[in-house]
């Protein structure tokens, strides 16, 4: 994820440095407690502008969405943030965010001191800094993976196949919207259920003998294990 500070170049020519730096701390760390309370890593400032890793140094079966929620809830803190460090300077702060996901290496720790990072190589990162630039004010803007691992949670908007700079090919760009109403989306049962379950035929086997045993007395455990994102919760429902 890339989150932006938007207009802060109209910022630097409005305020002197001291006060500028108080409006990027105070909506730095307004950002930075969204991000983490849905488990993502900032991995780097830039100005006035956050690199964020949600899968690492932590996986979750659920990143794609942790990140949205991050980005939608930076967005709801600026607000609050306006009503305080904004109305104390007179400016209007604003962000742009742009989400992405896919496989990456994590390299070695790159840098010194503060500009210590993990190092991340793919594509990844790029196209959500391209989306990022994309965007418009407090908009969320995400990639067709991503829009797909959220399908169903929220109420996304594509806006078409545009060429993004550094992208080999054009790539349709998606917004978010909000949050698809938490009762609609329990009445309709969970999207992913309603989905055909791919390649676990076996699996799906063995906890069905599992629990027919269970059903005649022989009490069975049985352990589903495996790293993120590979099914498990989804076998769980098709059980």
């Amino acid at each position: 994820m890339f989150c932006d500070l938007v207009g802060s170049t109209q910022l630097s020519t409005k305020l002197d440095p001291e006060d500028l730096r108080e409006v990027i701390s105070a909506y730095q760390n307004s950002a930075r407690r969204a991000i983490e309370q849905f488990s993502g890593f900032v991995a780097r400032y830039m100005g006035d502008g956050m690199l964020v890793y949600f899968g690492y140094p932590q996986a979750h079966e659920n990143d794609a969405e942790r990140a949205i929620r991050a980005a939608l809830a930076i967005i709801q803190s600026m607000g609050s943030l306006n009503e305080e460090i904004g109305s104390q300077h007179d400016v209007h702060l604003a962000v742009r965010v742009g989400i992405a996901t896919g496989p990456v290496v994590v390299g070695d720790i790159v840098g010194e001191g503060a500009a210590e990072e993990a190092a991340v190589i793919g594509e990844t990162p790029n196209l959500a800094a391209r989306l990022q630039s994309e965007a418009n004010t407090d908009e969320v803007l995400i990639s067709p993976i991503t829009q797909q691992m959220v399908d169903g949670l929220f109420d996304c908007q594509s806006l078409g196949e545009r060429k993004l700079k550094g992208i080999a090919q054009p790539i349709t760009v998606w917004r978010i919207l909000s949050e698809i109403d938490s009762n609609i989306y329990d009445t309709a049962g969970d999207v992913s259920g309603s989905l055909p379950l791919v390649g676990r035929q076996e699996e799906l086997g063995l906890l069905t003998r599992a629990w027919d045993a269970s059903k005649e007395g022989q009490g069975q455990i049985v352990l589903i294990q495996g790293e993120a994102g590979i099914g498990k919760s989804r076998l769980v429902e098709a059980l």
